[in-house]
């Protein structure tokens, strides 16, 4: 089936824009600029900028808000209105339920910024897919589920992919311009950060899903108090002694006075940080519409083809230096969630005759491999049409 305009122009749309952030956010760090003390520094704030991404998750409330205006103004008229088909138009939930999910949020979006300030951007958005090995190991333990053979299969794989990442990073940090234990560190904070994600994906199925609320919705109002508490941490950061994970001069965990200082000493670190918030924006939308008008599994490929554009960009302009491993990894890491998904690979064998597998009735949820982010489709979590 040929895809519309539409469908094409949303699936470049996503790339696109989920290519910007990842880029814009690793170009942020590496912009210098005159901090408070004179000298000429990078913009080491991961903090700040981990701030920046929940306005562009916030905007996802007044997407929402302005899409069912249009709705309810395109139905004016129409003989169902007193019927309303959408069951998200008069949903009642209590907002704070979204609030201990936006603390997870907060906390991995926070140690991958910083994670990717110490490490290069392909590796930071590779590494992203070891969420998949904790969503699917928290699953079976806080929610019951029992994961099915090609599951673990893909599991093992991924796991597999992320040490052929983490030595193509070794390998390449050998290079007497490169901070060695800065890259490991990177790496490593990167992945425990999506220990901190699958547990947010798994409080969010487990307190969530008897409430349909449409997911735009479920990003806006993590957005919103996520800001918020990261923005009054802001505070006791710019006291607390950070040692070798300060990225100031003052030695702080964070300077948020010194991040509007270089700022505004910087023009370019406003247009960067300004696409990186837009395009956190537009991503989120864009893979609301990817997984409505297409499929889950779509968004997985349009992901992984992400991905890659942000791989060949980093080396095409010199950010990075060519290592073999990297994309052996970066196959191995899609093989393992194609096969935990589900998707192409089996569903080939089991047309071809070659494999003949029961499906079990039930199967964990299908990971999309990015939050922006981003990473589980919350479009099937939260019985909802469209997701994050």
């Amino acid at each position: 089936m040929a895809w519309t305009k539409k469908q094409i122009i949303i699936a470049f749309v996503m790339v696109l824009t989920g290519s910007i952030n990842t880029i814009s956010a690793k170009w942020t760090d590496r912009i210098t600029s005159v901090n408070r003390q004179g000298h000429e520094a990078n913009f080491n704030h991961p903090f700040v900028q981990a701030d920046g991404m929940f306005i562009g998750e916030m905007t996802c409330m007044a997407a929402f808000y302005i899409l069912r205006c249009w709705k309810r103004r395109a139905r004016q008229g129409a003989s169902e209105l007193s019927s309303d088909s959408n069951p998200n138009q008069n949903i009642k939930f209590p907002p704070l339920v979204f609030y201990l999910p936006a603390v997870c949020d907060m906390t991995a979006t926070s140690m991958m910024y910083l994670g990717l300030t110490l490490t290069y951007a392909s590796s930071f958005q590779m590494l992203r897919g070891a969420v998949i090995v904790f969503t699917g190991l928290l699953s079976v333990g806080f929610l019951g589920r029992r994961l099915r053979y090609f599951q673990w299969l893909g599991i093992v794989t991924v796991l597999a992919g992320l040490v052929t990442v983490g030595l193509s990073d070794f390998m390449t940090s050998g290079d007497a311009n490169t901070d060695i234990n800065g890259i490991i560190t990177g790496d490593l904070l990167i992945v425990m950060a999506q220990v901190v994600t699958a547990t947010q994906m798994v409080i969010e199925e487990k307190f969530l899903t008897k409430y349909n609320v449409p997911p735009l919705l479920v990003v806006g109002w993590e957005g919103t108090f996520g800001f918020l508490t990261l923005s009054l941490l802001l505070v006791p950061m710019y006291y607390i002694p950070a040692g070798q994970f300060s990225g100031n001069e003052r030695g702080t965990l964070e300077d948020a006075i010194d991040a509007f200082v270089q700022i505004g000493n910087n023009g370019m670190l406003a247009v960067s940080l300004l696409l990186n918030i837009g395009s956190i924006a537009f991503f989120n939308f864009a893979g609301v519409s990817v997984t409505k008008d297409l499929s889950a599994t779509t968004r997985m490929v349009l992901d992984s083809v992400r991905t890659l554009v942000i791989w060949v960009f980093t080396l095409a302009i010199g950010w990075e230096t060519f290592q073999y491993l990297q994309p052996i990894g970066f196959v191995v890491l899609m093989v393992g969630m194609m096969l935990y998904n589900d998707v192409l690979i089996l569903p080939f064998l089991r047309q071809r005759g070659i494999l003949n597998d029961q499906q079990e009735p039930e199967a964990a949820p299908i990971l999309a491999g990015d939050r922006g982010a981003d990473e589980v489709d919350k479009g099937s979590q939260y019985g909802g049409t469209v997701d994050f």
